[in-house]
């Protein structure tokens, strides 16, 4: 393969955070209009020095930045980089022939994120080493310090790097540590753990974790789903509702990203006396509509819907709420059972909600509103519901994923 050093001229942002120089060689950690020498091959280059940077460059505040694959944008000073990302929204949307208004980006600040799903390797002396992946490849980049997540989390490391070890025994078990901060303490889902032969973890392992978990207050460990030890349960607090939290159950990554989206939702169907929240989860949405509206909640996670339905006879002031179990890209909630839901909440997965946009737009209801971690594929879902009669009235930017490329959305339909 063959590189050469170069000289670039950095023209634009791609979709990815990336800086594009004129003749579209792609350059990570550059802004727009920043002139730079990187090293190139096939198209993309490695920085090596910022010959004359943009005025809009401010200093990393992580120890990892530039190793690390998660902070690719923290070089970037906050107004231009929130006003990227609602320009990005808005490129997308265009590409299906989508205009809107789309509001200013709403910003999470530094500090905020209550989930990181941790990689953990074997360090030396049967110790283990966390951290998140370098950019561009699966070299674990390890960390001791985190700029976006909860201070909480952050002096949870050397306890999470003693739970690590435990998982490590199977040469090839690469463990990822889900972390949580819940109100009543951490809790820890471990994937990538590959059995024994015999079964599962030796019970000398399972002592050992269970040991370092309760040396360090952990609320529960799980592997896979499987309670390895719970001193508590891991709740959370949907509007007025306390959530028992099953293990690896989805969650806002922010819990104020988690409230504005829920804001815009319940403000978008005011005055609604039934509505429909379809891959709710165990009932972010679900709960603060329900203070105003009877709510026909349905997920594919059944211990998100049992969990669901749990909270709602233990909180009060709360109108009806039916809530179902079924897989809603197989089987979409119908138009027919929407009859009677004047407005409708969807939130899917990246994949988004095609089957279900389809039903939403043969629907009686007047409005919509749609959550997406994936403007690509929420902008093919609104084209059904704009081509079946809605109006794209608005469009929120999330930004919950703090300097990284990631954006979601909050948008309202009105038929």
């Amino acid at each position: 393969m063959h590189t050469a050093d170069r000289e670039l001229l950095i023209e634009r942002l791609g979709a990815q955070g990336d800086g594009v120089s004129t003749d579209g060689v792609f350059v990570p950690l550059t802004l727009p209009g920043e002139r730079v020498r990187a090293r190139v091959a096939q198209g993309r280059g490695d920085l090596i020095e910022v010959l004359q940077p943009s005025e809009e460059r401010i200093a990393p505040v992580s120890p990892q930045y530039g190793d690390c694959g998660g902070c690719s944008l923290q070089h970037w000073a906050a107004g231009p980089y929130l006003h990227w990302k609602q320009e990005q929204v808005r490129l997308v949307l265009a590409r299906e022939g989508l205009e809107t208004e789309i509001a200013p980006a709403f910003a999470c600040p530094p500090g905020a994120r209550r989930r990181l799903a941790l990689h953990a390797r074997p360090g030396r002396g049967g110790e283990a080493v966390i951290g998140f992946k370098a950019r561009k490849s699966w070299r674990l980049v390890e960390i001791t310090h985190c700029p976006v997540a909860q201070p909480e989390l952050v002096r949870a490391f050397p306890a999470l790097r003693a739970l690590a070890a435990g998982f490590l025994d199977h040469p090839k078990s690469a463990p990822t540590l889900h972390v949580t901060s819940t109100v009543s303490g951490l809790d820890v889902d471990v994937t990538g753990v590959e059995r024994r032969r015999g079964g599962g973890l030796s019970a000398d392992r399972r002592m050992q974790i269970a040991e370092v978990a309760s040396a360090h207050d952990f609320a529960r460990v799980t592997l896979a789903g499987e309670i390895l030890y719970q001193a508590r349960q891991p709740v959370v607090r949907f509007g007025r509702a306390v959530v028992a939290l099953p293990p690896g159950s989805f969650l806002q990554a922010v819990e104020t990203a988690e409230a504005e989206m829920a804001r815009l939702a319940v403000a978008a169907v005011e005055g609604a006396s039934r509505v429909a929240d379809l891959f709710c989860g165990a009932g972010a949405f679900t709960f603060p509509l329900a203070e105003r509206s009877q709510v026909l909640a349905a997920d594919s996670a059944a211990p998100a819907i049992a969990a669901l339905r749990s909270a709602t006879g233990g909180t009060p002031g709360l109108k009806a709420i039916t809530a179902e179990a079924r897989d809603l890209f197989r089987r979409p909630v119908s138009a027919s059972e929407l009859k009677g839901c004047e407005a409708i909440v969807f939130d899917p997965p990246r994949a988004g909600a095609e089957a279900q946009s389809r039903e939403i737009a043969a629907s009686s209801a007047s409005r919509v509103v749609g959550v997406s971690c994936n403007p690509a594929t929420f902008a093919r879902d609104a084209r059904i519901l704009v081509d079946a009669g809605f109006r794209l009235e608005r469009v929120t930017p999330i930004d919950q994923f703090l300097w990284s490329a990631h954006v979601e959305l909050v948008a309202e339909f009105r038929r």
